[in-house]
């Protein structure tokens, strides 16, 4: 939620400016703003609401000449989505640029107009701005006056203040937000996700929690939350962006689904030989942690979230390991009780999600025996600060709306179901079963996608709805989860997601003739049971959208549509299953013409809580 990238150089850096704002556009936003300063302080501000594309736009017809520079896309929290809102914020000759949210704001609005500030905007970020420049009045660097203020502020940011009567310089601060320095020749910069400089250099340096740092074109100073000058490691990324290019989709995720067996390979790539599990980034010191476990405890937020739940059933029913799964936003703010010899995984696709690396840091207090991860970013915070870590090799992910991440994530959730059974004592037949299976998921994906035009043709029955209720069992029950996510997040079709036994306590009210049902039934133990609630959804008049590998199963009727899915190893289930929910939300929202790769209100990577 919300791009902020800065640039302190010798030469222009407007387009620097603007190309990174183009990227970060991923994010999530409802405006987009920038400020250039010249070497003689001469500054100009320019803020559109709506797309960046507008901005560049108007910055074609304004002088926007200067070689220290903020920009900022911004995702509203207060204060609707207006230019007098967008960032920079100033105050004479202070501007900042913000992510997060700045909890004590109104207080600090009050104090600072019984001072004689006017505030020309609804949101926290203005104080900031005014709060540094009374506080300059007492005299001092301007790294020392942040330093001064930051005790004031109470929540989290990121955030990068400018200052035009010093304009060779950018200070830069973390708490909770993440920022990272590019590092360049004669030129340095600031950014929330080093893929947007990528086309001015691969040298990165990622701030830690509470730092602060001072950036000029010349040299960078970086101080600990203690103000102690510290060195933090420069990393040279060898990540190349070429999602840019959408090639033959029409959009994001529609590539990204499609991309799904090509990203499985490489998840899964060097992780097994023999039909065992092998995973090098682990050591012999995580193997002897991984030993004792007795309990998991996975933490994780919207997508990752029903990811965790799948491998709940994994974790019980194969490794006979008791698992428990939260919400991170819920775990972070209760009490909770740890189990003997319990591993705390997080999941998150960015690994900057903000509930679930606060999650994270409360964990590290609590007792658990360690931390592992599972993510897609590896130098993301989430990595760094986990005990060990497991990527997910997806590949950068564009759209909004988890395609990838989630069926790469499950991949490598079974593969550690796999090895910890293996350690556990227990019989190699799980692991040998699960790593077979696993050889064959990429090619099974592939065949679910040649169902590509019949999902398409049926998808043209939602053109008038604007409800609809999803169906599973067992480990099927989290994936009708997910394909309700990926129904509201991209069409804005309101829907649930129920445990199919639960139909009588309560869903069978909304069943109608106009109400459809997706029901999600492969052929396994539980597809008697899930039979019983389909005909009692048919005997109400509910139009069934069945995805099955079982079409004998099912006796057709002018209200049941039947999507035939492939034979698959029982294991596998989930993971292929997601697929066709998948490409039914993509052509629902195409059907009815919605940003499918940056849909209203969302962001991809949620850094606020």
């Amino acid at each position: 939620m919300c791009g902020i990238i800065g640039a302190v150089s010798q030469r222009d850096i407007a387009k620097i400016l603007l190309e990174g704002l183009r990227y970060l556009e991923y994010r999530g936003y409802d405006s987009a703003g920038l400020m250039v300063v010249n070497s003689t302080g001469k500054a100009n501000r320019l803020r559109c609401v709506g797309k960046v594309n507008n901005l560049v736009c108007a910055a074609e017809h304004a002088v926007l000449l200067g070689e220290t520079g903020i920009a900022h896309t911004r995702w509203a929290t207060h204060g609707k989505p207006e230019e007098s809102n967008a960032h920079p914020h100033i105050s004479t000759n202070i501007a900042v640029v913000h992510n997060g949210i700045i909890e004590n704001y109104e207080l600090l609005r009050d104090q600072l107009r019984n001072r004689g500030y006017t505030f020309f905007s609804e949101t926290d970020t203005e104080v900031v701005a005014h709060l540094v420049h009374w506080e300059q009045q007492r005299g001092g660097s301007l790294l020392t006056v942040v330093q001064r203020i930051i005790p004031d502020l109470c929540g989290t940011y990121g955030m990068v203040i400018l200052d035009t009567y010093s304009p060779d310089r950018l200070i830069a601060v973390r708490s909770g937000s993440p920022l990272v320095i590019g590092c360049g020749i004669d030129e340095n910069f600031i950014v929330s996700d080093p893929m947007a400089l990528l086309s001015v250099t691969r040298r990165f340096i990622y701030l830690e929690e509470g730092d602060i740092a001072q950036i000029s074109s010349y040299g960078i100073e970086i101080m600990d939350r203690c103000n102690n000058i510290v060195q933090r490691c420069e990393i040279e990324l060898d990540t190349h962006y070429d999602a840019g290019n959408k090639g033959l989709y029409s959009h994001y995720m529609q590539k990204e689904i499609y991309e799904q067996p090509l990203v499985l390979i490489n998840t899964l790539s060097g992780r097994y030989n023999n039909s065992l599990v092998e995973l090098s980034e682990f050591n012999d010191q995580t193997y002897s942690l991984l030993k004792q476990v007795e309990h998991i405890q996975i933490v994780a937020c919207g997508t990752s979230y029903h990811a965790g739940m799948v491998a709940r059933y994994w974790f019980e029913s194969l490794a006979n390991m008791p698992c428990d799964v939260e919400i991170a936003s819920e775990f972070r703010y209760r009490r909770s009780v740890v189990r003997k010899n319990s591993l705390f995984i997080t999941l998150s696709q960015s690994g900057e999600t903000a509930d679930t690396l606060a999650a994270l840091r409360l964990s590290k207090n609590l007792g658990y025996l360690g931390s592992l991860s599972i993510c897609n970013v590896s130098s993301s915070s989430l990595i760094r600060e986990s005990d060990f870590s497991l990527m997910t090799k997806a590949g950068i992910e564009v759209g909004v709306a988890s395609t990838k991440s989630f069926t790469t994530q499950l991949a490598v959730l079974l593969i550690l179901v796999a090895k910890i059974s293996s350690l556990k004592g227990t019989t190699s037949k799980v692991e040998k079963e699960i790593v077979n299976a696993l050889q064959i998921l990429p090619g099974c994906i592939e065949e679910v996608l040649l169902q590509d035009k019949l999902i398409s043709k049926l998808a043209q029955n939602f053109s008038n709805k604007n409800h609809a209720l999803f169906l599973g069992r067992g480990e099927q029950y989290p994936i009708a989860m997910e394909g309700a996510l990926k129904l509201k997040e991209i069409s804005y079709i309101h829907a649930e997601a129920y445990a199919a036994g639960e139909l009588k306590h309560g869903p069978l009210a909304l069943i109608d003739s106009e109400m459809p049902v997706i029901v999600v039934a492969p052929q396994n133990s539980l597809l008697d049971k899930l039979k019983s609630n389909i005909e009692e959804v048919r005997a109400r008049g509910g139009l069934l959208y069945i995805f099955t590998n079982s079409i004998s199963s099912f006796s057709g009727s002018h209200n049941i549509h039947i999507i035939p899915l492939p034979h698959i190893p029982v294991v596998l289930e989930p993971i292929v299953y997601i697929v066709p929910l998948q490409l039914l939300s993509y052509y629902i929202a195409l059907m009815r013409g919605t940003d499918l790769d940056k849909p209203r209100n969302l962001a991809k990577s949620v850094t606020v809580e």
